[in-house]
């Protein structure tokens, strides 16, 4: 029996060996990306929370003054508008 079998479709020779070997570097090579991406995550992730830790105030505070800011405005605005017309 041969070692370098050859697949063959339509008249397109392919050598099993390499086709299998190729394909077992491809799929390790998608575990190791895929490992990195999840380290590279895991690091901004971190570095985020650490960033946020250091602020003074906590971005939840601030957004809730902006909403309060912008209902505030929306409404004198509205207020205004509805002075001018009568």
């Amino acid at each position: 029996m041969a070692t370098n079998q050859r697949i063959t479709f339509g008249g397109f020779q392919v050598n099993r060996g390499m086709l299998t070997a190729g394909a077992a570097l491809t799929g390790l090579g998608a575990v190791v990306g895929l490992t990195g991406t999840a380290l590279v995550c895991a690091a901004l992730a971190n570095a985020g929370r650490g960033w946020v830790r250091s602020l003074e105030t906590p971005p939840s505070e601030l957004a809730q003054r902006t909403l309060h800011q912008a209902r505030a405005a929306s409404a004198a605005g509205l207020e205004a508008w509805r002075s001018s017309v009568n």
